[in-house]
C-alpha cells in the first residue's frame, strides 16, 4: 500500500479520522484506495508499478503530498466535522492540477519510467498526446 493510514495524520486530526470513520479503517483504506486509483489514471507515461510498489523514503515527497491531499478530501466527503472543506477542497484541486501539468508534459517529476525490456533505458511512453495550434482567422 503507498499510503498507511498512521501515515495520513500529516493531513487529518486523529479525533477527526475516528468521528468520521466511527473507528471503522476500511472507510480510510477505502479514501486511500481511490487516491491511488486516481492519480495512476493521470501517470500513463510512468512505471506505476514502480512508483505505487515503493516503500519510505524512496517514494516522491511531492507526488506522497499530493495523495495525502486526495485521499484527505476523498475521505472528507463523507462528513465535515471539525474540517474546513474550502481548505481540503484547494489542496484536492491543487493535486489534481499538477497531475494534469505532469499528464501534459508541463511538469517532469522525478518519478520511474518504464522499463519491461530490462534494457536499463527508459521505454517510450505507452500514451501519446497530440494536437493542433489554435485556429487562425484571418479578417482582411
Amino acid at each position: 500500500m503507498y499510503i498507511t493510514i498512521e501515515e495520513m495524520k500529516t493531513h487529518l486530526y486523529k479525533e477527526d479520522v475516528d468521528l468520521i470513520s466511527g473507528g471503522d479503517d476500511t472507510i480510510m483504506l477505502a479514501a486511500i484506495d481511490t487516491a491511488t486509483a486516481e492519480i495512476r489514471s493521470y501517470l500513463g507515461k510512468y512505471d506505476r508499478d514502480a512508483i505505487f510498489g515503493a516503500e519510505g523514503k524512496e517514494r516522491n515527497a511531492l507526488l506522497l503530498t499530493f495523495a495525502k491531499d486526495i485521499a484527505a478530501w476523498h475521505f472528507l466527503t463523507l462528513c465535515n466535522v471539525g474540517s474546513d472543506l474550502d481548505f481540503r477542497h484547494g489542496r484536492y484541486a491543487r493535486a489534481i492540477d499538477w497531475l494534469k501539468a505532469v499528464q501534459k508534459g508541463d511538469v517532469s517529476p522525478d518519478l520511474p519510467m518504464p522499463d519491461e525490456d530490462g534494457d536499463g533505458e527508459p521505454d517510450q511512453p505507452t500514451t501519446y498526446l497530440f494536437g493542433s495550434n489554435p485556429k487562425r482567422n484571418n479578417h482582411y
